[in-house]
């Protein structure tokens, strides 16, 4: 499985999207506002999903951060490039 899957995975677990599958959740599409329409509290239960999943350490700039969670593919290159840090 890829890290991209595994991303839409957690997404779907840790934010209980019960109507949305793997196959919903585009790689490049925006995940807030636009595209999946997530807001500002889905990104704070992500955050700590991904926390405790890849051991990451999150940044506390705020526009750093909007970088990261953009999209699936932008979260999975943060992830490969800063896991278990």
């Amino acid at each position: 499985m890829t890290i991209e899957n595994e991303l839409k995975e957690l997404i779907i677990k840790s934010l209980e999207l019960e109507d949305i599958t793997v196959d919903d959740i585009e790689d490049e599409a925006p995940l807030f506002i636009d595209g999946l329409g997530l807001d500002s509290i889905d990104a704070l239960e992500l955050g700590m999903a991904l926390k405790k999943k890849y051991n990451l350490k999150m940044s506390s700039n705020k526009e750093e951060n909007k970088k990261y969670f953009y999209s699936v593919k932008t979260l999975a290159d943060y992830v490969r490039s800063n896991a278990g840090e």
